[in-house]
Order: C-alpha cells, then sequence, then structure tokens
C-alpha cells in the first residue's frame, strides 16, 4: 500500500513539476465557494420574492376573477395569467439547484430531496412574505421611472394591460347600452347589449366591474360580467386611481 501511494505521490509531484497540472491558491478556492454561495443565496431570496409576488399578482389583479364567468372568463384567465413571474420563479429555483449540485453538500444528500426542500422552503417563505406590505411597496416603486422601478414595471403592470378577452375598471358613465370604464390604461367604452345572462343588480357610476368578451375597433363587446367587491382587484383600483384620480361622480359626468 505505501509503495502505491508512493508511486501516486511521485506521479502527481512529477506532473507539477513539468507544468502540465498547476497548484491553485486556496483563497482561489475559498473565493469560489464565497461566489457559490453568494449567488445562491442571492438566487433563493429572489425566487421568494418573484413567488411572493406571484400570490400578491393573483390576489390584487383581476386575474382570478375571470374564473367565475365561464368559458370565456377562462380565456381571460389565461390571457391575464403571471407567466413572466411564474418562468421567473422556475428560472431561480433552477439556477440555486445548479449551484447546491456544484457544492460538497450535495454529495451528503440526495439531490432530489434537496431540490423538493428547496421549493418548499421557497413557497412557505413566500406565503410568509404575504403578511407583509412588501409586495405593495414593489407595486409602487414599479410606477416610478428610475431603472429598479422598471425592472418590476415589466413584471406587475402585464396585469394592468389592454387585452383582448377581459377587461377591469370603473363606471363612469352610462348611455343606453353602452357603458364608459376607467382602466389603469385608458378609458373604453363597453357594449353590454349582447349579455348572455341578465344583470343580477342595475350598474351605477363609481362601480368597480369585471368583463369577459372581446374587444373590435376600440369597443368592448361583453358577453358576461360581474361587479368586484371592495376587495376584489386592489391594484387594478390602485392604477386606476393613480391615472383618472379618485372617483367623483360629478366631475366624470
Amino acid at each position: 500500500m505505501n509503495k502505491e501511494n508512493n508511486e501516486i505521490e511521485n506521479k502527481v509531484m512529477g506532473q507539477i513539476k513539468s507544468g502540465r497540472v498547476k497548484l491553485r491558491s486556496r483563497y482561489v478556492f475559498l473565493a469560489e465557494k464565497l461566489g457559490l454561495g453568494s449567488a445562491f443565496i442571492l438566487s433563493v431570496l429572489l425566487a421568494i420574492l418573484f413567488f411572493n409576488l406571484v400570490l400578491f399578482y393573483l390576489k390584487a389583479s383581476d386575474n382570478l376573477g375571470y374564473l367565475t364567468l365561464g368559458n370565456n372568463g377562462f380565456l381571460a384567465f389565461l390571457e391575464s395569467f403571471p407567466y413572466l413571474l411564474i418562468v421567473s420563479v422556475i428560472v431561480l429555483i433552477f439556477i440555486a439547484s445548479l449551484i447546491i449540485k456544484q457544492s460538497d453538500f450535495s454529495y451528503k444528500k440526495p439531490f432530489g430531496l434537496i431540490t423538493i426542500g428547496l421549493v418548499v422552503f421557497i413557497i412557505v417563505a413566500g406565503i410568509i412574505l404575504t403578511t407583509t406590505d412588501v409586495a405593495e411597496k414593489i407595486e409602487e416603486k414599479s410606477y416610478e421611472r428610475h431603472s429598479m422601478g422598471g425592472f418590476f414595471d415589466a413584471f406587475l403592470h402585464f396585469g394592468l394591460g389592454e387585452r383582448v378577452r377581459g377587461l377591469s375598471g370603473r363606471i363612469v358613465d352610462i348611455s343606453d347600452q353602452i357603458i364608459t370604464v376607467q382602466t389603469p390604461r385608458s378609458l373604453k367604452k363597453v357594449d353590454i347589449r349582447h349579455l348572455s345572462t341578465p344583470l343580477s343588480e342595475p350598474l351605477s357610476p363609481g362601480l368597480f366591474i369585471v368583463f369577459v368578451g372581446k374587444s373590435d375597433d376600440g369597443v368592448f363587446y361583453a358577453y358576461r360580467l360581474h361587479i368586484a367587491s371592495e376587495q376584489d382587484a386592489m391594484m387594478i383600483r390602485r392604477g386606476v386611481n393613480r391615472r383618472f384620480g379618485n372617483f367623483n361622480y360629478r366631475k366624470s359626468k
């Protein structure tokens, strides 16, 4: 055994002396570990934050409200789903998993078990983060024009954009069967003459409504609608208030 060890040692020393093998400073290894550790922590923290933004988006936008409005509502739900946020969470988890795979820790535990534990941790931490106002502050910052605000604008304001099959906003005027609605982007004319179900209660200025139907030539033809409760679509409400101000019936006339 000693003879074999000596032979191996001599071969390694020969490779080093010949220059074919170069020794690396322990500081280089330390820097690599610190870099991987920092990248892992950053990836996990961002994954938690983005998962929290997914939950915030589903709660504060009109996305889930479309599911109560039949097949057309499901299409509007798919159109307004936060795909970019979901993809970002998946990519960040994938990056964190790759970093773990490159570390010594992956040799001590099954990689699959580590990945599952990582996903569970991110989900639980993201849910816990919903008890804070972090997402609301990010939404507020997303309206600002500096680089960080612009970064989050791409993720959150997709939920406020114009769509083909869905629309939500505040009624400001009703004329015959045409409703004028304030959305976070603009004023829209909504034609309700083709509703598939009768109205459960009269519509009036100031109400927030979620419509499904089809947009054509600047007019949205509504097939179904429901009146949003005071706690629904808060991100839509804030977007409308930011663009048009608080509702004033006399002013809207």
